[in-house]
């Protein structure tokens, strides 16, 4: 069944089945490969190889089979064109970066980002002529007046990190292409598991396979899924050459977290749900940003675009950094970390990790205010997580 089509199959069975290649060895679970180079049967084989002339191993920089299974069930699970993955999913980010932008482009991102993106496109990436420009995520209007004819990317987080802002993929899709422009989708909280950007319009999507695709914070690595052929090739050449490689284990943690990936993801946005509307009842609490409660501004996309809530929340405190702080010591069983996508709960100050290399400005535009709190809702059960938070809301 290991080569049987794939199309017809359901998610759960594309997690499960697609992408390994049984050896002779019969083996039933994926094998890792571990070997940095590959032997050739002649010369004239290692040259039709190096040339792309014929399919095959070349060299474990950029061709795995562990790495390509892995590749090949993301793409299966994103409906994509092809995918490559890479070290981690701020390289992930990069390669996009590099193999589809020059001197003199321009990104049009949402103003709601993760910290190290921002860092990524307004410190390093102006150093190669490429300009970032930031708009709210859920006003097409604004996209639609900061396009100009140098843009030639349109990149957002939905949900977003940490407010789980988001909107409709389908419309920025429309304005995207009609301005001769890309989509790209980073679908790190949503996972496949509960949002499909591609079928929505996107041109590409990312991931941090750190987070929920390992779900266990094992391993580093990133992924890029693009609907293009042309687009995949581009991005793969730029691991080809410059060698953000991901390592045949980590696919291989991956893989088997792929397999999970929906069952958990169902439980993560069920503890989440009551997570947060037993956080929105607590006095000490100021604002609470899930997805999942009819006060969120784009709840209406629950069900359609997006299919569960998912697993992250974020909420306000009074009392700012200090209370912040102050309740996220007092943990003893959440782990404090900014970290998420594990079965393990993670809390962290969104304001002083993840986006503290953003300035006070930057933060104050994207939200990321002083008493923000940030959770990744695990697997535990959640009368321990709310007796765990019980003490700092009090």
């Amino acid at each position: 069944m290991t080569d049987h089509p794939s199309d017809s199959f359901g998610l759960m069975t594309k997690a499960l089945r697609v992408g390994h290649h049984r050896s002779s060895e019969g083996e039933h679970s994926e094998p890792i490969f571990a070997t940095s180079s590959f032997v050739f049967a002649s010369a004239a084989e290692a040259a039709a190889r190096f040339s792309g002339d014929t399919p095959g191993n070349v060299y474990a920089r950029f061709t795995n089979p562990t790495v390509q299974a892995f590749e090949e069930r993301l793409n299966a699970l994103e409906g994509g064109a092809g995918c490559v993955a890479t070290a981690s999913g701020m390289a992930a980010i990069l390669t996009l970066a590099l193999g589809l932008l020059k001197s003199g482009d321009q990104i049009l991102a949402s103003r709601s980002l993760f910290g190290s993106t921002q860092m990524l496109f307004d410190k390093y990436l102006s150093r190669c002529g490429i300009s970032t420009r930031y708009v709210p995520l859920d006003d097409l209007e604004a996209w639609q007046a900061a396009l100009e004819p140098r843009t030639r990317l349109l990149f957002i987080e939905t949900p977003s990190n940490p407010l789980t802002e988001m909107t409709a993929i389908a419309p920025l899709a429309e304005l995207a292409h009609a301005h001769d422009c890309l989509l790209a989708v980073d679908n790190c909280f949503a996972t496949p598991a509960l949002q499909r950007p591609l079928e929505w319009g996107a041109d590409l999507v990312i991931h941090s396979a750190t987070k929920y695709l390992d779900g266990q914070g094992r391993c580093l690595g990133g992924a890029v899924i693009a609907r293009d052929p042309a687009v995949v090739a581009e991005i793969f050449g730029v691991v080809r050459t410059a060698g953000p490689s991901m390592s045949p284990f980590n696919a291989w943690v991956f893989l088997k977290g792929l397999e999970t990936l929906s069952l958990r993801m169902r439980a993560h946005s069920e503890a989440a749900q009551q997570l947060a509307d037993w956080l929105n009842a607590q006095p000490a609490v100021t604002a609470v940003h899930y997805p999942g409660l009819p006060s969120h501004p784009q709840h209406h996309l629950i069900g359609q675009q997006l299919k569960l809530p998912g697993g992250i929340l974020s909420f306000k405190i009074r009392g700012g950094q200090a209370a912040a702080w102050r309740l996220i010591d007092q943990t003893r069983m959440l782990s404090i970390t900014a970290n998420l996508g594990d079965t393990k709960t993670t809390i962290t100050h969104p304001a002083t990790t993840t986006h503290a290399r953003l300035s006070a400005e930057e933060r104050t535009a994207a939200g990321i205010t002083d008493g923000l709190i940030r959770l990744a809702v695990g697997l535990e059960d959640i009368a321990d997580i709310q007796a765990d938070l019980m003490g700092g809301l009090q």
